[in-house]
């Protein structure tokens, strides 16, 4: 696929409390990464920019309009290009609707580390997408290390 035909898409990154939302796909084929969690996002329409693409996807699937996204990373590879963001979940989850996917969860850090989570829909654990789970990875090692560097106050420590 040539650079020009690449999937573009914006994902979002959204924390509470160190766990971290996913979407649990719909199991049907023809779709990247069916019945595995996800994070929420999608493509990006021609003439669109990945702010706005972001801020769509999530109004869209969950009804959330977060106040602040700020982009973490852009990861890419032969197929897709992925804007990633992140930015705080800053309502309960029972408050989302979700209207896209099968299933929605906050997620450990434990369990993006071993790569699957229980679905309350589906009854049976679910893997996660590989590269969904290297994004949630890179981004709690980033986490940790600023926390490790910065005191409390949010002056340099010595980590």
């Amino acid at each position: 696929m040539s650079q020009d035909q690449r999937h573009r898409v914006a994902i979002a990154i959204l924390h509470q409390n160190d766990n971290f939302l996913l979407q649990l796909r719909d199991d049907i084929p023809g779709i990247f990464y069916p019945g595995h969690w996800a994070l929420f996002g999608g493509h990006i329409e021609p003439g669109e920019s990945p702010d706005a693409a972001i801020r769509r996807e999530l109004l869209e699937e969950i009804g959330y309009a977060p106040t602040t996204l700020t982009q973490f990373d852009l990861y890419e590879d032969t197929q897709v290009v992925r804007y990633v963001y992140q930015g705080e979940l800053g309502v309960a989850q029972s408050q989302l609707v979700l209207n896209e996917g099968w299933d929605m969860a906050l997620a450990t850090p434990e369990e993006i580390g071993r790569g699957d989570r229980y679905s309350e829909q589906a009854k049976q654990v679910r893997p996660l997408g590989k590269p969904h789970q290297r994004i949630l990875l890179d981004f709690i090692k980033h986490t940790s290390t600023q926390h490790t560097c910065m005191g409390r106050n949010g002056s340099e420590g010595t980590g």
